[in-house]
């Protein structure tokens, strides 16, 4: 059973989060919270596995109770809001993903979804199984007894989750049981590029980049998704983008 805790300051919205979780068996709501202060001292003593956390709330905001709970008391965190202007700290406290208001069902799922994963990937319950890049440049990923393939010119980017890559694929996400590292060495080097340790991205959907204070870069997709880029591979990112600027190969 997963333990869930709310925290919006909108009664509405709590009560739209925890209806969706109803037709979820596996999953309880422990705790909602209206306010940060009251969260931040409620999840210290009551501890979720789980919080979707609407980031501005009166005093200190979603994600500033995140921060100042100990990396050890953090539960996972999906984060509820109307923005995105939040990325970089979300990034920072590792946040597994966000629903933008209004909440779609079907983004809602599969939130939940990763969550699932995220937690007994801790508990070491998640069955492990080969996945692998075909040669016709497809994805094979097995769900359970099914087997799915993904094309690789369908995924948007790539990051490491745990031992594991997470493929996006538009609104979808799948988990690979193959470590990024070992993905990457597999994937065209011409469509795909390292932009972080944790993180490919398809070089055809960066759409922006603005550079950071500590001379990182927040890229942002085409379809609006927020990726943090390292300064380590930020000299090679730029040429390669001067070259696709330039019509060069």
């Amino acid at each position: 059973m997963i333990r869930i805790a709310i925290l919006d300051d909108e009664p509405l919205a709590r009560a739209g989060v925890r209806a969706r979780l109803q037709a979820h068996a596996d999953v309880r709501v422990a705790a909602e919270y209206a306010d940060g202060q009251g969260a931040l001292d409620g999840l210290r003593t009551v501890p979720v596995d789980l919080a979707f956390v609407d980031v501005r709330m009166p005093g200190l905001s979603g994600l500033d109770v995140l921060a100042q709970l100990p990396p050890a008391q953090r539960p996972l965190s999906i984060l509820l809001t109307a923005h995105d202007g939040f990325a970089v700290r979300a990034f920072e406290l590792r946040a597994i993903d966000y629903l933008l208001k209004p909440i779609d069902d079907v983004r809602f799922a599969e939130a939940l979804d990763r969550a699932r994963e995220q937690l007994a990937l801790r508990a070491g319950t998640l069955p492990v199984q080969a996945d692998e890049a075909t040669a016709d440049g497809r994805i094979e990923i097995r769900i359970g007894n099914r087997i799915r393939h993904v094309d690789a010119e369908q995924v948007d980017w790539i990051e490491a989750d745990g031992d594991y890559a997470r493929l996006h694929v538009g609104a979808r996400s799948h988990l690979l049981r193959e470590p990024l590292h070992r993905l990457a060495e597999r994937l065209d080097p011409q469509a795909f590029m390292r932009v972080h340790r944790s993180a490919l991205v398809r070089v055809a959907m960066i759409d922006e980049l603005q550079p950071l204070a500590n001379r990182d870069a927040l890229l942002r997709l085409r379809n609006g998704t927020p990726v943090r880029a390292s300064r380590t591979y930020m000299e090679a990112l730029l040429a390669r983008l001067r070259r696709a600027g330039s019509g060069t190969t």
